[in-house]
């Protein structure tokens, strides 16, 4: 483990759980789309999100890696189809859910499948697992619900001037990171 006060190795923690959940993907794309509804909505996304990557903190804490090769070429279509579905859906403007405990399981569900956040736990999660202590794990979860918290917030505040163009980047983050899961799948089978 690394060396450290216990207040640096919380940073790294919160570093970590903010570079897993800002960069811009699908389960960002849902957060602003449902945030434009309310606080809640986009919140509730992002914490289905969470509570896969708590899922596959536990997964890959006690069996290192829990998902075999194999099965990730079916991760990526099952989840490439699902984020067609969504895009599809914003741009009807029609959501799968139109409840906060509805969109919990659509985040879960984007979350759970997602290829990236699949590779993160598999490389840099098993790097905070290893090498970090568990100060490391609570500081990560901190950064992910700051996240969740202030993302939406700001997007519910100032993105309802911006609605529109707001749901046309939701569409082609979506279908853009659905064409890279084709392509991923595809290139397993080969």
């Amino acid at each position: 483990m690394l060396g450290g006060t216990g207040i640096y190795v919380i940073f790294l923690g919160y570093a970590l759980g903010l570079s897993l959940a800002a960069p811009p993907g699908p389960v960002n794309a849902v957060i602003t789309n449902e945030s434009l509804k309310s606080v809640l909505h986009g919140a509730s996304v992002g914490a289905g999100a969470m509570t896969a990557d708590f899922v596959f903190l536990v997964l890959l804490y006690y069996g290192r890696v829990a998902i075999p090769p194999w099965a990730y070429k079916y991760l990526y279509i099952f989840g490439a189809f699902f984020l067609i579905y969504l895009a599809f859906s914003i741009a009807r403007s029609r959501m799968p859910s139109k409840s906060r405990t509805g969109n919990y399981f659509v985040g879960f569900s984007m979350g759970i499948t997602n290829p990236f956040q699949i590779l993160w736990w598999v490389t840099v999660g098993l790097f905070m697992i290893e090498r970090l202590s568990y100060l490391s794990v609570s500081g990560f979860f901190l950064g992910i619900v700051t996240w969740i918290i202030v993302y939406p917030t700001a997007i519910n505040r100032i993105g309802k001037n911006y609605q529109a163009p707001l749901k046309i980047f939701s569409v082609i983050v979506l279908i853009i990171f659905s064409i890279i899961m084709f392509y991923e799948a595809s290139m397993q089978f080969l």
